[in-house]
């Protein structure tokens, strides 16, 4: 493996985990399965998010190669581009650490969430990824960082099922478990939805600071 594949691997793991670790990622996830139908519904949620996630993250790869080219070197505007991400992150992670008095309690819409019939389950997982800026946008970072790397097909698509793997895990874990286990997991699921509603501004403003601090020295590192 060469070392412009693992940079690009190792970079694409704290985009993937600014999604992961968002607990608007992981309490959609909780409350579909609080449906009438929790194994269909969990599973048609986590393919439509698996499927949403892959195709915005394609659109933004081809966007690259239009600007840029697949499999060439890196062109010079990748590390600016990763520095402007970066400094995207941290703004938006201290905006959320002042706001976040005014964003204790869930959306409105996720209460609904325990009403989806499998179908608008698979609707609602994709919809989310698009929806949701945070997600577009780091979708967007992810597919112009593989396009930017110099990779060649078809190590790109691999670097994508890489990305959507670990941006998706938060979501795929408590699906794929409560459908192997069922019940069982419902106290756990409990306690973490009750604990990211409380905490989950404070999260998000965390992660992202952190995570943005590591895209812009990547990016300063490699001017």
């Amino acid at each position: 493996m060469t070392a412009t594949w693992t940079s690009i691997l190792m970079e694409l793991i704290p985009l993937g985990l600014i999604i992961a670790l968002s607990p608007l990622t992981i309490i959609p996830a909780v409350l579909v399965l609080r449906t009438p139908h929790p194994r269909p519904a969990g599973l048609a949620f986590l393919a439509g998010w698996l499927i949403g996630l892959a195709v915005l993250t394609g659109v933004f790869l081809s966007l690259s190669n239009l600007i840029g080219g697949i499999g060439g070197n890196p062109p010079s505007w990748s590390s600016w581009l990763r520095v402007i991400v970066g400094a995207l992150l941290i703004v938006f992670g201290v905006y959320r650490w002042l706001t976040r008095k005014k964003s204790e309690h869930m959306p409105g819409w996720m209460t609904r969430m325990s009403t989806l019939t499998p179908g608008k389950a698979a609707v609602t997982g994709a919809a989310l990824t698009v929806v949701n800026p945070k997600v577009l946008f780091i979708c967007a970072a992810a597919g112009l960082a593989i396009g930017s790397e110099g990779i060649d097909f078809p190590a790109v698509w691999i670097a994508i099922v890489w990305y959507v793997a670990v941006a998706a895990c938060t979501v795929a874990l408590p699906i794929l478990g409560y459908a192997v286990t069922g019940d069982r997991l419902e106290p756990t699921l409990r306690r973490v939805e009750e604990w990211m509603e409380r905490q989950h501004a404070t999260l998000v403003a965390g992660i992202l600071v952190v995570i943005g601090l590591l895209v812009l020295y990547k990016g300063i590192h490699h001017l």
